[in-house]
């Protein structure tokens, strides 16, 4: 059974399926997220990772996945999020010890995060090199074009000697400094790393928030397609009084609830419950909509037998919470608080 439900955790995860990972979880509250599988040994953490999938990764932390767990290769999750940015903030805000963790071959998350940085200096260090040699070649080329004597330097050692020549004057000028006193050349770099490690933590967490902003504008566009349909859908079966429609029979699904159970959050979706008018309006309306009598006058002709106890019931756990959340309720429920701290 474990490792049947091990499986479909790990689907899930591939798939990317936030909502019914969030579902399995509260059916399987038992279930351990830090499981390894395969020869490398990896957890679903570090799938996820690698996935770039940040939603999903934020439930697996919610749930208890363990950053410092380790695959065969010493790798922790950050490891493999060191090169992908918008996964790095969650995870190091969740441990910022594993900032430091090593793996096998004693490389950190910090040392990945560099990595890219160092690998953009090699780049253009190679270049200035190869720039160089060009320069040579052409100087070369120049010099053997005026002078025609047999005993003349071939090109190997003219290079030769150009390289060594530079060495010799570079290694005399950090002489120079070095017999000088010169300290500031290391507190400079020092204060270079320092300004680099605040403008990627900057990025970072930049990149992160706007990542939030995104995903707070898809979730609201999605409450409000939710609340469309179940308004759409109210309109076609509950609210509608022609004759086609009142005969036709209501099962359990034909009624919009806005939730398998039913539920009130799609219905005021949108209200500001501060603004006290306009949240009565919209309570009241919805309040009418689900009055156990009056919705058993509207439809109960039209509800099919086996359901019918069913959907009743539910219409009554609603209106009961709309009428909960009705000012007047609220405001005996706060009175008696106040009493009972008296």
């Amino acid at each position: 059974m474990a490792t049947r439900k091990r499986k479909k955790m790990i689907r899930y995860v591939e798939d990317g399926s936030l909502m019914k990972l969030k579902s399995y979880f509260r059916k399987h509250s038992d279930l351990d997220v830090n499981f390894s599988q395969g020869k490398k040994r990896r957890t679903p953490l570090h799938l996820v990772c690698s996935l770039r999938d940040d939603a999903i990764l934020r439930l697996l932390l919610k749930s208890g996945a363990n950053i410092l767990q380790k695959d065969k290769k010493g790798d922790t999750p950050l490891h493999i999020a060191a090169n992908k940015d918008d996964l790095v903030v969650p995870l190091q805000n969740s441990c910022p010890d594993a900032m430091v963790a090593p793996n096998n071959a004693g490389i950190t998350p910090r040392d990945l995060l560099h990595l890219g940085k160092s690998l953009q200096k090699g780049q253009t260090l190679r270049k200035w090199q190869e720039n160089l040699f060009g320069e040579c070649q052409d100087e070369f080329f120049e010099t053997f074009g005026q002078y025609d004597d047999t005993d003349e330097e071939d090109f190997q050692d003219w290079a030769d000697r150009i390289r060594q020549e530079y060495v010799t004057k570079q290694h005399a000028e950090a002489q120079r400094l070095a017999s000088s006193g010169f300290h500031g050349k290391r507190k400079k770099e020092v204060d270079e790393e320092d300004r680099a490690n605040r403008a990627l933590h900057e990025r970072l967490q930049r990149e992160h928030e706007e990542y939030l902003a995104r995903a707070a504008r898809k979730e609201e566009e999605t409450h409000q397609g939710k609340k469309r349909r179940y308004e759409e859908r109210c309109a076609d079966t509950v609210s509608t009084d022609t004759a086609a429609v009142a005969t036709t029979k209501l099962s359990y699904r034909d009624i919009p609830w806005t939730a398998p159970k039913g539920s009130v959050e799609v219905m005021l979706h949108g209200a500001d419950r501060k603004d006290m008018p306009v949240f009565r309006k919209l309570l009241r309306r919805q309040q009418t909509v689900w009055h156990p009598d009056r919705f058993a006058q509207r439809c109960g002709t039209r509800l099919e037998e086996g359901d019918k106890q069913r959907i009743l019931e539910t219409v009554t756990a609603l209106s009961q919470e709309l009428n909960r959340l009705s000012p007047e309720a609220l405001s005996q429920c706060q009175t008696g608080k106040d009493l009972m701290r008296r």
